[in-house]
């Protein structure tokens, strides 16, 4: 079984660069991580302030040791937030 988080992210209006710019340096980092399984972004075709991402761990304790990384306070925490108007999380375990 992984822990998958599905994420919605919608920015303020005028801010879509620097929450792309936070997603393109998220990626990499965060794929690293040792208890990451699968970390992939994804922006709506026709909405360009939306935006998807499917992260997968191996556990819960692994998604909580993503969001105490210093790379996760520093984007997400200090540059993401303060520019989005809506972030919605739903959180899953995978059946087989």
């Amino acid at each position: 079984m992984a822990y998958v988080v599905a994420a919605t992210w919608r920015a303020k209006p005028g801010k879509e660069k620097e929450i792309e710019e936070v997603i393109r340096t998220m990626v990499p980092l965060s794929r690293a991580e040792p208890g990451n399984l699968a970390f992939t972004a994804h922006r709506a075709v026709d909405d360009p302030a939306l935006f998807f991402l499917y992260e997968q761990f191996v556990d819960a304790a692994a998604f909580q040791a993503h969001t105490e990384t210093p790379h996760f306070e520093k984007y997400v925490r200090g540059q993401a937030l303060p520019n989005l108007e809506s972030r919605e999380r739903t959180f899953f375990e995978t059946l087989d």
